[in-house]
């Protein structure tokens, strides 16, 4: 089993930055890659980032990327999402996952999500 534990929404302007955590615990050693989706109202969750948990390769979203950097400290077991130039739409319940095989869009654990909500 693997936990995890989102910190660092909020309230920021647009334009602004913000920077999410996610704690991992448990079975960490078996992590292979995290990630970052986020779902906004009324909306399907939809994936951010994701970083190969003992490497260095990174995946974004076009919607995001030159914006948002994905990053891991694997000595914290942590994972985190520095968000720039931040817009409305990217208001939304952000979440942690984490899988244990490469198997692409296959994540087996999930937070419970921390709220980030960018105002105009």
């Amino acid at each position: 089993q693997v936990q995890l534990v989102e910190s660092g929404g909020g309230l920021v302007q647009a334009g602004g930055s913000l920077r999410l955590s996610c704690a991992a615990s448990g079975r960490t050693s078996s992590i292979y890659r995290m990630g970052w989706f986020r779902q906004a109202p009324g909306k399907e969750r939809e994936f951010v980032a994701a970083i190969n948990y003992r490497g260095v390769t990174t995946f974004y979203a076009g919607s995001v990327k030159g914006r948002f950097t994905i990053s891991r400290d694997t000595a914290k077991n942590s994972v985190y999402l520095q968000m720039a130039s931040l817009k409305p739409e990217d208001t939304a319940i952000y979440y942690c996952a984490a899988n244990l095989q490469d198997v692409p869009g296959k994540y087996d654990y999930w937070g419970q999500g921390t709220q980030v909500t960018v105002s105009s």
